[in-house]
């Protein structure tokens, strides 16, 4: 009796079952060949995807060859507008042809070639394909006369990647592009900008300023080398109260200081090796380019350089002229500065300890 309770419990269990369609990998695969004359681009998407948002049930019908071909154009209408890609900051124009059926990994495969007159120097990539499914990834790969060279994955919360190529084009696109993000970040970044400040407010000749903020570079670009190379990485949680810190000991080094040997350059040696695991952070971010890694961080330390200088200019001219109408204004500008240098510094490293997610 008991086997006849449990058959009818199966059969019931089985019965009130809903068929579950389970999601295949959410993948999608770009791929992008550069040739002399020629750029071939191919796009692999699962029908699963293509099914979902065009609104076509069952999603199999995508694997026949005359529903494919009814449904070529609105297939390419989806595609296109989701799927950006320049060169050399101009954009691709996209005609793909008909889409190709791959049984085997039930999937369709579009492709287009765009001629060019000239080696590009950079390709610029921006897609969400499906954006219905956050956990959807599209497999990017670069390939120089079929030998590849690069791979990326794009996601919903990495959208857009910059590819540059191995010849001269590239490597000057990636000093121009590294240059201006380091002169950008600088003169952007309030903890590094406060540091520097903090070092010129008690003055002195141009020598001596550009003396303190090179020793200041020396030492951020060996630390920034060091953990762009994954040889030496800390954690930002220790580094970031770290810099501040360092913002709060310049500020009393300044009020403290009673004349004596000038230590400006030291401290920012030493202080230099911190800042240079924020800066690292910062890169990446952004992405280093692993086929120009050596330009890109000299480009980087180059234009960090310049905007210090920038900045070195600025201030040290500005509390030059003030000390030369009043040496009494002078004094009281760089003690408030300094009190200045300190709370600030204060404030970040008490956020970045007890409040990393922000104050809300």
């Amino acid at each position: 009796m008991k086997w006849l309770v449990r058959a009818l419990v199966f059969c019931g269990a089985f019965a009130l079952a809903i068929p579950a369609v389970a999601h295949p990998v959410p993948f999608s695969y770009l791929d992008l060949q550069l040739q002399p004359d020629f750029i071939e681009v191919s796009l692999v998407a699962h029908i699963y995807d293509l099914a979902h948002d065009l609104g076509i049930s069952p999603i199999e019908r995508l694997l026949e060859p005359g529903f494919v071909a009814e449904r070529a154009a609105a297939i390419r209408s989806l595609v296109v507008p989701r799927l950006q890609i320049s060169i050399d900051g101009r954009p691709m124009k996209i005609e793909w042809s008909d889409p190709e059926i791959l049984q085997d990994r039930q999937s369709l495969k579009l492709r287009f070639r765009y001629p060019i007159s000239s080696a590009p120097g950079t390709i610029a990539v921006n897609t969400v394909m499906f954006p219905y499914d956050p956990n959807h990834q599209t497999f990017v790969n670069v390939y120089e006369r079929d030998e590849i060279t690069s791979q990326f994955i794009l996601d919903h919360n990495h959208t857009q990647t910059e590819y540059f190529s191995g010849n001269r084009q590239g490597v000057f696109a990636v000093v121009r592009k590294f240059i201006a993000e380091g002169i950008h970040h600088i003169l952007i970044g309030p903890d590094h900008l406060l540091f520097l400040v903090g070092l010129l407010l008690l003055g002195g000749t141009m020598r001596r300023l550009t003396l303190v903020v090179t020793s200041f570079t020396i030492a951020h670009s060996i630390t920034l080398s060091l953990a762009a190379l994954n040889i030496l990485n800390p954690p930002a949680r220790l580094i970031e109260p770290a810099i501040a810190l360092s913002i709060v000991y310049v500020g009393a080094d300044n009020i403290l200081a009673k004349g004596g040997r000038d230590v400006r350059a030291w401290i920012a040696l030493a202080f230099g090796f911190i800042h240079g695991f924020g800066f690292a952070n910062v890169l990446r971010e952004m992405g280093l380019p692993s086929r120009a890694l050596t330009w890109s961080l000299f480009s980087f330390n180059l234009g960090v350089e310049i905007g210090q200088l920038i900045v070195v200019v600025a201030v040290a001219s500005a509390l030059a002229a003030l000390r030369s109408r009043s040496e009494w204004a002078g004094r009281h500008i760089a003690f408030a500065g300094s009190i200045v240098v300190i709370a600030a510094g204060a404030f970040w490293f008490i956020q970045r300890v007890f409040f990393p997610g922000g104050i809300s």
